[in-house]
């Protein structure tokens, strides 16, 4: 059974509780607002472009992130969470009729992962359908299937729906709209039969100002999720009038590059950072960029490259045959796919058989498994052919013959070739990497085109600057086929930034330093200057040349270069870019039936014996109002509201549940609220107790208790929830802090940070404060302002002597964040630091309105426990801005480590 990766279950949380909070929560903005801040991000307004209650959210994840699978776990959380249905009705929005083809494909394949999971969670009962097949839809598959239609966009966004088959007038929906209600809501926002429908479909004049029996009717009446892909590109006011014509219950967008305008900007809910994907393996990293002066040498070095990986390959323990992309130009170039094929045949002596050739009129990849051990495919040549859903993780090279900025092809070709093998980081580190050789006729444009590719498939630019590594071109002339190839990898290039300007700067304002990192010649051919710079680029140098670039658009694209090149050169003076080993932190354990085991929640819960029949099956002051779509209980003495979802509003009252049983009650809600900690017989039995006591309550009815199944299981859900949070409170006092305590740090348990994973991500810090002993690059600390106490904080520590290196320690980031055990979860302290005698601190910073609460002393107490089961090898502080000696941040760490 596919498993999703770690982000990839983060985003179903994160959507799980938004769409939870927005029926729950007064409004969208506060359920938006909750979600946020639940991830610890910035606040932001929601938008609701006049969708009113609807949500509409992106998550946004970079180019081979797995968008498409995230879109069918968005299906079952939507269903489950906000609509409250086992029978919902989808709407997938893809934007090419190539992709549109593949995701069907995808979807109607039992044992594909997109239909995995949709199967699991609708017991089977799926159906899947592609706009062109709509008509197949029958009355009884509504209420009994899930159901999901996939269509391009362009099928839909039309100002004038006449002609559309979409909007069209079809008899096979008339038993569908005989169905309806004559009070249904939504009656009145349906298109209706003009003259123009009677001309089309031979209606007679009766039919007109009738509801039309259209596809698009259909989809308003049954208010379906819509899932939109790619949706950088559906951000405009046709577009959000033509989902306003299907009345969406939700809206969920899925892209690399959301928009983020004050005009149009999408609710962005969750998102994933380029690290993130290569610390969970998904892609290679860094891109290693070499840049030729002409094509020749670029395809040469493009083969010499692939020859060393596919050395490399085996040594690795799963099969890897190592792939280039060429990238040609068009017929009206100089290097057609034609030319470009003889050259690998004629000048490098690439047999014919292990080159393939995919364009518009050639397809010969089609048919063929590039997995396959048999296949000898080692060099693919296309144009563009290969932009839309294909995919081959044995793509390791990129090799473009032609420019590439702004180029939807290159930005597709290269994402091929980040996907990692098998979704798992290999031994030999240049396999974990990916390559591009590309051919440019200016002057070291390449790194800036290929700045503008990452951009476009989702890359931050911090991100860029961390993982986009320049290459000098491989002297090498007899690497060819595979021989004399150097032990030690390619030399990376200096940190050099060229500029192509109309004239040379003034350089009379800067010190001679700066003048020394500077050279300046004339292009031969088109007279521009051309200006080098060495090393970081200070504002001096900036302005300087800033005035020799003229138009405000090129003005904008050379500041964003010299961020990223200096960041890049910070980037490389980190720790972790030097090779250098961060100390390792044990971890609290328990001795657990004669056994060492990590303190976390399972281990808690098995040593207090779990078990959910010693607690009571009830709902507290349970009451159910039918007529105000609304439940309510108590728990801990907080009354809690369960809200029935608006759409069943329009169902009849009793509809389906006639001939339900207590006992078929009982054995949906033991599916629906399965928990890996809780035996099924256990499960069943308390279900069975707590739905015996509501329908002994005076006016309480099955057929109530059926109707709200889904607030009702979620009732039950939380009251589970806080039972359990009861067992391990006690469990945790127990385990640590009596005098029966078992806790003890453990040689073999321990965490270490690697020095090639932080997963950080946005908001990075900006601020001009260098942090030269943070272990990792700077650029990519996460979540730390450039003012403020915690700015203060991690000052403080950069200045003391004693400490060797730090970390920011990053939050929920599954195997890259040190933590301690708390009775309801995890501690992620603010910093780690290792000092320069071997010993390891660990610093949490709390401001003064925060340093006294429950939750400040619950860490407070974990920390020194920590500390003291350390004997002495490690130290924990939890530091403030003044303390109650007057200290500042400074001298509280340095009495900590004296």
């Amino acid at each position: 059974m596919f498993k999703l990766k770690g982000y990839q279950q983060r985003a179903v949380d994160v959507m799980q509780s938004f769409l939870s909070h927005c029926l729950h929560l007064e409004s969208l903005a506060d359920a938006y607002t909750a979600a946020l801040k639940e991830q610890q991000l910035p606040n932001h307004a929601y938008r609701d472009y006049g969708f009113n209650n609807v949500p509409y959210f992106c998550l946004r994840l970079p180019t081979g992130g797995g968008k498409t699978v995230l879109g069918s776990y968005a299906i079952e959380t939507a269903a489950r969470h906000y609509l409250q249905t086992e029978t919902p009705i989808t709407l997938w929005l893809v934007p090419s009729i190539t992709i549109r083809q593949q995701t069907v494909e995808a979807l109607k394949t039992p044992g594909h992962p997109y239909r995995q999971n949709l199967d699991k969670a609708f017991n089977r009962q799926v159906l899947v359908l592609d706009i062109d097949e709509v008509t197949q839809i029958r009355p009884q598959d509504i209420g009994s299937k899930a159901i999901v239609i996939v269509s391009t966009l362009a099928n839909l966004r039309v100002n004038d729906t006449s002609g559309r088959k979409v909007y069209a007038y079809h008899e096979n929906f008339e038993p569908h709209f005989a169905k309806i209600p004559s009070n249904h809501p939504s009656l009145t926002l349906l298109e209706r039969v003009t003259e123009n429908d009677l001309q089309e479909n031979g209606l007679t004049a009766n039919e007109l100002g009738k509801i039309k029996f259209s596809f698009a009717n259909l989809l308003a009446v049954y208010r379906p999720i819509v899932i939109v892909d790619e949706a950088h590109n559906a951000r405009t006011t046709l577009t959000f009038d033509t989902l306003h014509r299907v009345h969406p219950a939700a809206v969920i967008e899925l892209t690399a590059t959301p928009n983020t305008s004050a005009t149009n900007g999408s609710n962005v809910l969750f998102h994933v950072s380029a690290a993130e994907l290569k610390a969970e393996e998904m892609i290679k990293l860094p891109i290693m960029l070499t840049e030729h002066i002409n094509w020749q040498d670029a395809l040469q070095d493009a083969v010499i490259t692939r020859n060393k990986l596919a050395l490399d390959a085996q040594k690795d323990t799963d099969y890897i045959r190592p792939i280039v992309l060429f990238q040609a130009e068009n017929k009206n170039g100089e290097v057609t796919v034609e030319v470009l094929e003889n050259h690998l045949i004629e000048q490098l002596k690439i047999d014919k058989n292990k080159i393939a050739i995919v364009t518009g009129n050639q397809r010969e990849l089609d048919g063929i498994n590039l997995l396959d051990q048999s296949c000898p495919i080692e060099y693919i040549i296309t144009i563009e052919a290969l932009k839309e859903g294909w995919d081959c993780p044995f793509a390791y090279v990129f090799c473009s013959v032609k420019q590439v900025s702004s180029n939807k092809d290159a930005e597709q070709l290269l994402g091929r070739v980040l996907r990692m093998p098998y979704a798992k980081r290999r031994v030999i580190e240049d396999l974990n990497r990916a390559y591009a050789h590309l051919a440019t006729r200016g002057f070291s444009k390449a790194a800036q085109e290929l700045t503008d590719t990452l951009v476009a498939m989702g890359f931050e630019e911090i991100e860029i600057a961390a993982y986009l590594r320049d290459q000098t071109p491989n002297p090498h002339q007899n690497d060819l086929f595979g021989e004399n190839l150097p032990e030690q990898p390619q030399k990376i290039s200096e940190n050099t930034l060229i500029v192509t300007a109309e004239d040379l700067p003034d350089l009379s304002k800067l010190s001679e330093p700066e003048k020394n990192q500077i050279t300046m010649t004339r292009d031969t051919v088109n007279k521009n200057a051309v200006i080098r710079v060495v090393g970081e680029v200070s504002p001096a140098i900036q302005e300087a040349i800033s005035k020799t670039v003229k138009s405000a658009k090129n003005r904008t694209i050379f500041k964003r270069n010299v961020r990223i090149h200096n960041q890049s050169i910070q980037a490389r003076k980190a720790p972790s870019e030097r090779g250098e080993v961060f100390g390792v932190l044990p971890q609290i354990c328990m001795m657990q039936q004669g056994q060492l085991e990590l303190v976390e929640a399972e281990t808690l819960l098995q040593a207090c014996n779990w078990n959910l029949l010693d607690y009571p099956a009830e709902l507290k002051n349970f009451s159910l109002h039918e007529t105000t779509n609304n439940f309510a209980i108590d728990i801990e003495g907080k009354k809690v509201k369960y809200h029935v979802a608006e759409h069943k509003d329009i169902l009849p009252f009793n509809q389906g549940f006639i001939d339900i049983t207590e006992q078929d009650l009982i054995r949906w809600l033991d599916k629906e609220l399965r928990q890996t900690d809780i035996v099924q017989q256990q499960m069943a039995s308390f279900i069975g107790r707590l739905v015996k006591n509501l329908l002994q309550q005076y006016d309480m009815t099955l057929t109530a208790l059926v109707r709200n199944k889904y607030p009702l299981a979620q009732a039950i859900r939380d009251t589970i929830r806080s039972y359990r949070t009861k067992a391990k409170t006690a469990s945790y006092q127990q385990t640590l802090f009596t005098s029966s305590n078992t806790a003890c740090l453990a040689d073999e348990s321990f965490y270490s940070f690697n020095p090639s994973d932080y997963p950080s991500r946005p908001p990075y810090y900006s601020g001009s404060f260098v942090f030269s002993k943070h272990y990792f690059p700077q650029n990519l600390i996460e979540d730390l302002k450039s003012t403020g106490e915690e700015f203060e904080c991690a000052k403080a520590i950069e200045s003391l002597p004693q400490i060797k290196h730090w970390i920011r320690n990053l939050v929920r980031r599954d195997q890259a964040s040190f933590w301690l055990p708390l009775a309801q979860g995890k501690f992620y302290p603010d910093f780690v630091c290792e000092l320069v005698d071997g010993r390891m601190l660990v610093v949490e910073y709390k401001g003064v309105v925060y340093a006294s609460n429950d939750d400040s002393a619950e860490k407070r107490a974990v920390g020194y426990k920590w500390a003291e089961l350390s004997k002495g090898q490690c130290l924990f502080i939890m530091a403030v801005e003044k303390d109650e000696q007057g200290r500042d941040v400074r001298q509280q760490i340095l009495e900590a480590i004296r």
